[in-house]
């Protein structure tokens, strides 16, 4: 198992920034892809920003240029920091480790953390 503990949000005004956390303990090995989803009141979970154990990245089209997703594997964390931060940035906001393991893909979610950016 891996255990996922999302950090780092709140509430902001648009225009400012925030950097989420994502720590991971446990069974950390063949991890393939790490990633920060969200979802916002009534709409589905959608892909923010996702990071291969490459470190390629993706973005959706609506945080490029804003946000940037980061690893520091000496300490099992991703991170995710978000600059000019929009209203509809609003949302909770969810770590995903996937590993592939006897040809297996295993999705790991941690809680999630509210982030709130106010008009």
């Amino acid at each position: 198992q891996v255990q996922l503990v999302e950090s780092g949000g709140g509430l902001v005004q648009a225009g400012g920034s925030l950097r989420l956390s994502c720590a991971a303990s446990g069974r950390i090995f063949s991890i393939s892809a790490m990633g920060w989803y969200r979802q916002a009141p009534g709409k589905q979970r959608e892909l923010v920003a996702g990071m291969t154990s490459g470190d390629s990245t993706n973005y959706a089209a609506s945080v490029k240029g804003r946000f940037t997703i980061s690893g520091d594997n000496a300490k099992n964390t991703v991170y995710l920091q978000m600059n000019s931060l929009e209203p509809e940035d609003t949302g909770v906001y969810y770590c995903k480790y996937s590993a592939i393991r006897g040809g297996i893909r295993y999705d790991y979610w941690g809680r999630g953390t509210q982030v709130t950016v106010s008009s």
